[in-house]
């Protein structure tokens, strides 16, 4: 994990620890939204990425209000976290549009190289508009 977050903060030029939020946001919104099985394979493939969302979601669980208001911006997404939800949270975080983009496209390409094309694309193909962004 440690290799994957130095990855996407060098990309995104952010420090590790922004860098470890974001994915950890973006892998909590796919988890929600997208495959199950894919995303079990992704999981597997990227190393400490399903502790890193247990934590978070864990964290989302005891975030109070503002964690109740992000369920409810998911709608029926899954776990509640929807995209616009998930955006929040990543610009919340810190991160300007040009980083969560950038964190977005290099977390994909990892988890490509890693998990396979296949396995990824039929993740972001479960997620309307999203494989557009990245």
């Amino acid at each position: 994990m440690d290799e994957l977050i130095s990855r996407v903060a060098t990309a995104a030029g952010i420090d590790a620890d922004k860098a470890r939020e974001a994915i950890a946001i973006i892998l909590k919104f796919l988890n929600s939204a997208g495959d199950e099985q894919h995303m079990q394979q992704i999981f597997d493939a990227l190393p400490g990425s399903s502790e890193l969302v247990a934590a978070k979601e864990a964290e989302g669980k005891s975030g109070g209000l503002l964690g109740g208001l992000a369920g409810m911006m998911g709608g029926s997404m899954g776990n509640g976290m929807g995209a616009m939800a998930a955006l929040n949270e990543l610009t919340s975080a810190g991160l300007d549009m040009n980083e969560v983009q950038t964190v977005a496209k290099e977390l994909v390409a990892a988890a490509k190289e890693k998990a396979g094309d296949e396995t990824v694309d039929a993740v972001v193909g479960k997620i309307p508009g999203l494989s557009q962004i990245l």
